[in-house]
Order: C-alpha cells, then sequence, then structure tokens
C-alpha cells in the first residue's frame, strides 16, 4: 500500500461545498519543507478523504499571493491572470479569474514550462471568494506563528 510523505502541520480551515464535498486548506511539511495545500476533498458512501483536485504551494508563494487574493473586491471578476508564482526553475503557479462550465470561479493551476497548464490544481466558485479571503488570511497568520519544532526532523 503506498504511504505518503507528507505530515499534516496544521489544519487552516474549509469551505463546504456540498453535503458530501468541501476543500480544505492546510500546512503540510514534506521531506522537511513546508507546504500549504489546498485540495479538495469528497465524503460519500464509497470514498473519503483528499482527492487529486488540488495545488501545493511554498509559503513565500502563499505570501506573494495571498495580498492579491485579499485585494479581490468581492463579486463579480473580470476574467483574467491575477499573478505568476515561481514554485521551481520552469514551474509556478497561475492564480486567476475563469469560467468553467458557465460558472466564474478562481483558479489556482499549475503552470509547466514545458508543457503549459497542467491537472494540478483547483478552482473555487467566485460565491466562495469571502472564505477563501479569510483561509488566505488564516494561513498567512499561521506561517507567519513560529513553529516549536525544526521541520527538517520531519
Amino acid at each position: 500500500m503506498f504511504e505518503s510523505s507528507f505530515t499534516l502541520l496544521r489544519d487552516i480551515g474549509e469551505i463546504i461545498l456540498t453535503e458530501k464535498e468541501s476543500i480544505r486548506f492546510s500546512i503540510d511539511a514534506y521531506h522537511g519543507y513546508r507546504y500549504v495545500s489546498v485540495r479538495r476533498y469528497l465524503n460519500t458512501d464509497g470514498f473519503a478523504g483528499a482527492t487529486r483536485d488540488g495545488v501545493t504551494m511554498t509559503p513565500e508563494i502563499v505570501a506573494a499571493m495571498a495580498p492579491k487574493i485579499l485585494a479581490l473586491p468581492d463579486g463579480d471578476q473580470p476574467d483574467g491572470v491575477i499573478g505568476k508564482f515561481a514554485k521551481r526553475a520552469g514551474i509556478c503557479i497561475v492564480a486567476s479569474v475563469s469560467t468553467f462550465r458557465g460558472a466564474r470561479g478562481l483558479d489556482l493551476r499549475q503552470w509547466e514550462e514545458t508543457k503549459g497548464f497542467t491537472k494540478k490544481g483547483i478552482w473555487i466558485a467566485l460565491e466562495k471568494l469571502p472564505e477563501v479571503k479569510k483561509l488566505f488570511q488564516a494561513t498567512i497568520d499561521a506561517l507567519d506563528e513560529k513553529a516549536d519544532f525544526n521541520f527538517e526532523d520531519l
């Protein structure tokens, strides 16, 4: 059985989408590095847990992205890129407002120089933007707190 090396450090909060679906923000550690995870979770009769629908970001990406997300006015937004944030050489996270299946939303998606946009990402309906802003602020606050342990030990 596959075992993940991710360690949950802090559960920031969740956005309830339906009775069986939510989006969770968390801070995780992987091989001694902290990451912020924004991921869709399901709780159905056949499956309960994280899906592949999501994205991980370094604390530096979140620190650069959060002010741009927090500055968005609640309500309707024009389609367009909010910002591109480097993850590592040739890979970045693109935050944008886009239309998907006739609905408007905030898209956090990984982009690779050699492939373009990848499947790694998450789309959140704009009606949830006030909740997204609260979770981004809570994430920034949590990342600014002094840790009680050394991440390299994980």
